[in-house]
């Protein structure tokens, strides 16, 4: 199994139609003089803000609310996303080799499909990934996203467009390919854990409350402010921020508490399970302390897989699509899997570091 919309392609293809553990964060002390910020890292404050949909939002969606008040302890984030070359450090050392490098087990893959999946043929069970479809040129139904993604056989992190492509030149550039479980092997390597959902918005409010976007509540300053699309999705692509697919990090200025790219480049694995209804659910305690997630995954569009939250947006979001550059914006991640424009950052406690030392 790969990506949800890796159901699309092989179910497609074979003519069947179908329509977590969670980590324990603790409670931090403020950074003192034993706890100092590692290299590409910054504080992010203990504070209490407003989690979820913003009342002036016009774009925000029904899994957004309702916006409640939540209470986060400080932490460390690194200022970018996980770059080619971090990644490539952590492969070297460890020789790891990522999800989408290795052979596809049609018998562990099945118990993510429906019961009585045929098993499609070998040429089409091979490593690989999603990548975008750059030669759209019509769309038939929005809703079918199919139709900009194709399943590319040996895509991965070191080939994110196939075999024929490669990384190198662009250490730094969001890692990507990246499954849940890659991403949680880097972490180990490095001392570090991915954020709940609840830090990754405090980051992104760097030092405001109930903003819509990372940089303010201008929708206007998007072009100058995030790599996204423009133009008409998903056919007609006009860089006018500079970039028309992925850009390096640190291509636009970082938000009030120095954090790069939280909004467009590529989406940012975190490490709670995506459930349209859990903030419904969540009941009325205000505030919220240190906030772990759904207990369980519902996604109706992707009932089989117990996905985890992504968030932040990607080069493919657009106002008339998704609209996913704002703070509040998420979606569900097949955790076995990932495509060209999802990456990850992590985060580390004080804890963490001491232990470290």
């Amino acid at each position: 199994m790969r990506f949800p919309l890796w159901h699309i392609v092989i179910l497609c293809l074979i003519k069947i139609s179908i329509s977590g553990c969670k980590k324990e964060v603790k409670t931090v002390p403020e950074p003192n003089q034993k706890v100092k910020a590692p290299n590409g890292m910054v504080w992010v404050e203990t504070k209490t803000f407003l989690q979820g949909a913003k009342a002036s939002d016009k774009y925000a969606m029904h899994r957004e609310k309702p916006a409640h008040e939540v209470t986060v302890d400080g932490f460390f984030i690194d200022i970018t996303e996980v770059t080619n070359k971090q990644f490539k450090a952590f492969v070297d050392a460890t020789g790891y080799v990522t999800v989408a490098e290795r052979p596809i087990d049609w018998e562990e893959m099945k118990k993510d499909l429906p019961a009585g999946t045929p098993k499609p043929h070998d040429s089409i069970l091979q490593p690989g990934g999603l990548i975008f479809n750059k030669n759209v040129n019509a769309i038939v139904n929005m809703q079918n996203y199919g139709q900009w993604w194709t399943w590319k056989i040996g895509a991965n992190w070191k080939h994110p467009q196939g075999p024929e492509s490669s990384i190198e030149g662009q250490d730094n550039y969001p890692v990507v390919h990246i499954a849940y479980e890659d991403a949680l092997a880097y972490c180990k390597w490095a001392n570090r854990r991915l954020p709940t959902e609840a830090e990754w918005e405090s980051a992104a409010q760097g030092s405001n409350y109930d903003v819509v976007f990372t940089w303010g509540n201008n929708p206007e300053e998007l072009n100058i402010r995030a790599n996204t699309w423009q133009g008409v999705f998903p056919t007609l692509n006009e860089p006018i921020d500079g970039y028309k697919y992925i850009a390096p990090v640190k291509s636009f200025e970082p938000n009030s508490i120095g954090v790069y790219d939280m909004s467009g480049n590529v989406w940012e694995i975190t490490s709670d399970l995506f459930n349209v209804n859990y903030y419904r659910e969540l009941g009325n305690k205000k505030p919220i302390v240190n906030p772990q997630g759904a207990g369980k995954a519902y996604n109706p569009d992707n009932p089989y897989i117990q996905e985890r939250t992504i968030k932040g947006g990607s080069f493919l979001c657009h106002a008339s699509y998704c609209a996913s550059f704002r703070i509040s914006a998420k979606m569900g991640f097949t955790p076995d899997s990932g495509s060209d424009h999802i990456g990850f950052r992590t985060v580390a406690t004080g804890d963490m570091l001491l232990a470290d030392e």
